[in-house]
């Protein structure tokens, strides 16, 4: 929306005033021909009036008729005809004096006829649809018999503009949204805003395209805001999935935003950052070709589509410093006593611009930043995971970790590894930042794990563990149903995942690994190929994770050793030996469960794996329950055959002897 100082408004009004006088002025000497040739009364032919034009303000903006007929490029005799619509609307005289220029009372309007007839300079290209006046739709042909005698009417948008009260265009509500301040830019992005202006400021005007690329969509925001700030633009966005599917509507749009680009001096910012389909992406380059004006593209990656020359610029999200800077700010007071709740969130949650001010906006609302900085760093931590989840939950199921470290029934030699995968998630910022190890090459640096063994072995519980002790999310993503047929989806599914996951460096399990990481044979067709350069590509993902990527599998002996070779940690979950199976027998049942001479010793017999295990007793519990009685052996013996059935395995007296 324009925006100006009152004594700009006031002496633009005269200018304006004063030019509709000169055309007046211009009638009233064609009225006063056509009365002295048709014998009408001399009182009729009116009086010419002269007006000088009020001088341009120093240090102030051009006149609004100015900036329309530089930006449009109009001719002295297209500026007059845009007056002549204009007067119509601003001047009661205007409709009178066109009658008698006319000679004919019904026709009280401009006509272009008219203007030939009226105006100095006038030329008949004026009129064609490739003219400025028609091309920008700067005026509008009333649907008369002829083009020359059908009234000129000047397009709304553009009137309110003239009187310096100019609003978006109507047609482009709904669509376009004004871009507000997103407040204080991170030192880092400073540099990125300079080589926009450097590119604008180019005397060939071939580098008015500047996409920018990343994940962090605050940051490129604010870096396009501050662009177009520093240029003198009004930062505007349109989501990709707005931009109008039909080739005439979406002409129509790029006509509408190319003027209002002129009228408001507006630059566009296009998100095509949801724009996965393959449609939305070429509906976005065909809009992006043939588009003018000053224009700015935010996406994750380089749009392939695109074909004009345009600046790619990686923008990335703020460092580790920035972020605690953002944070101390957005919290206040309470954000500068935080101290080591703040380097361990900033170490853990990659979060943008917009994550950190809404994050802290969401508690203020709250009221938690009234609780004290003890108890803040907590809350502060769970908000976050909170918000880093939101991306992720439509990819992946969340599991809800309750599972800890008494819970586990392994050898020592796997807690001990499974200890150590904690502390290289714990400590890697640093190890990796502060003791310099990604200034060596970040190739090796994400933590990943394989956890291999026959089902109900623990690998699951495993992941919930380390989420607990973490303090993060568990995600488990079934391979089985992310790897496709189609060339290419496969990997799109993994990148969805992994850069939803980057946010937060949720925990990642892998379920189901077998199905992408098969034993790898000699490449003898293209399926072979591709399904090579799926595995490649995900353990490329897993290598540049920042987080911990966990893949399970029952056939460690089926997958390559060149993929093993490529994996940090591997755990071997054994079946679970009779000690073992006692030990889960002892924890298996919650201290709120009744419970009446359970013998471990004797549960442990039953040769099954700790899943199974937990599904009878999970069954047992509801049997007694039914029978309005703690749980015994009874029940256990009665579920046991229950689960055997299942597995078709048989029950041995030797197992369960004794029991009922």
């Amino acid at each position: 929306m324009t925006s100006h100082a009152p004594n700009w408004s006031e002496a633009n009004q005269r200018h304006l005033m004063a030019s509709l006088a000169g055309v007046r002025t211009a009638l009233e000497r064609h009225a006063a021909t056509h009365a002295s040739n048709t014998g009408e009364p001399p009182e009729a032919a009116g009086t010419a009036e002269v007006v000088e034009l009020p001088p341009s303000l120093p240090g102030q903006p051009p006149f609004a008729l100015e900036a329309v007929t530089t930006g449009f490029g109009l001719t002295p005799f297209e500026r007059d005809v845009l007056l002549l619509a204009a007067g119509m609307e601003l001047d009661s005289r205007f409709a009178a004096l066109c009658a008698r220029a006319n000679g004919d009372p019904a026709r009280a309007f401009p006509t272009f006829s008219l203007a030939l007839a009226t105006l100095p300079g006038a030329h008949w290209s004026a009129l064609s649809p490739g003219g400025p006046l028609r091309r920008w739709r700067l005026i509008e042909i009333g649907g008369g018999s002829t083009i020359t005698g059908s009234a000129l009417r000047i397009d709304e948008r553009v009137l309110h503009h003239l009187t310096g009260t100019g609003c978006l265009e109507d047609r482009l509500q709904g669509l376009v949204e004004p871009v507000p301040s997103p407040g204080p830019m991170p030192g880092t992005l400073e540099a990125l805003v300079k080589r926009i202006l450097e590119a604008w400021s180019d005397s060939t005007g071939s580098l008015l395209r500047i996409q920018l690329c990343g994940q962090d969509a605050g940051a490129q925001t604010a870096v396009a805001f501050e662009a177009a700030r520093a240029a003198g633009f009004r930062l505007h966005r349109l989501r990709a999935e707005h931009i109008p599917s039909g080739v005439a509507e979406r002409e129509s749009f790029m006509r509408l935003w190319e003027r209002e680009s002129v009228l408001g001096r507006a630059a566009l910012l296009i998100d095509c950052r949801s724009a996965e389909e393959d449609e939305l992406q070429r509906r976005a380059a065909a809009l992006i070709d043939a588009m003018g004006g000053v224009l700015l593209v935010a996406s994750r990656e380089p749009l392939r589509e695109v074909s004009h020359p345009m600046m790619r610029l990686s923008v990335a999200r703020p460092d580790a410093p920035e972020q605690r800077a953002l944070w101390e700010q957005a919290l206040g007071h309470a954000g500068a006593q935080l101290n080591g709740a703040l380097e361990q969130l900033t170490a853990q949650f990659q979060f943008g611009i917009e994550d950190i001010r809404t994050t802290a906006l969401e508690l203020q609302a709250a009221g938690k930043r009234r609780e004290p900085a003890s108890e803040l760093g907590p809350v502060l931590w769970s908000a976050c995971r909170a918000r880093a989840r939101m991306q992720l939950d439509d990819l992946a199921q969340r599991i809800e970790p309750v599972a800890t470290w008494e819970d586990l029934v392994l050898p020592g030699a796997q807690l001990d590894v499974l200890h150590t995968l904690a502390a290289h998630v714990r400590h890697r910022f640093r190890v990796y930042e502060d003791w310099g190890f990604s200034r060596k090459g970040a190739r090796g640096l994400g933590i990943s794990a394989l956890f291999a063994g026959t089902s109900g072995t623990g690998k699951t519980m495993a992941g919930e563990v380390l989420a607990n002790e973490l303090r993060l999310d568990l995600y488990r993503i079934d391979l089985s149903a992310v790897v496709s047929k189609y060339i290419g989806e496969t990997e799109k599914n993994l990148r969805r995942v992994f850069d939803a996951a980057e946010t937060g460096g949720a925990i990642l399990l892998f379920d189901e690994a077998d199905a992408l990481f098969g034993r790898r044979s000699e490449v003898k067709d293209s399926h072979d190929r591709y399904a090579n350069i799926e595995v490649s590509y995900l353990l490329q993902r897993m290598e540049a994770y920042r987080g911990l990527a966990i893949l399970t599998t029952n056939q460690k002996q089926a997958l390559d050793p060149a993929f093993l070779r490529r994996i940090r940690f591997v755990v071997q979950f054994p079946f679970p030996d009779n000690a073992q199976r006692a030990g889960i027998w002892r924890r298996i049942f919650p201290k709120e469960t009744p419970t009446r001479d359970l013998d471990p010793a004797k549960l442990a017999r039953l040769n099954i794996a700790g899943g199974n295990i937990r599904n009878i007793a999970l069954n047992a519990a509801f049997l007694a329950a039914d029978d309005q009685q703690p749980v015994s052996m009874r029940h256990v013996a009665r579920a046991a055959r229950g689960e055997y059935s299942k597995l078709e395995k048989p029950l041995t007296d030797a197992e369960i002897g004794g029991w009922e």
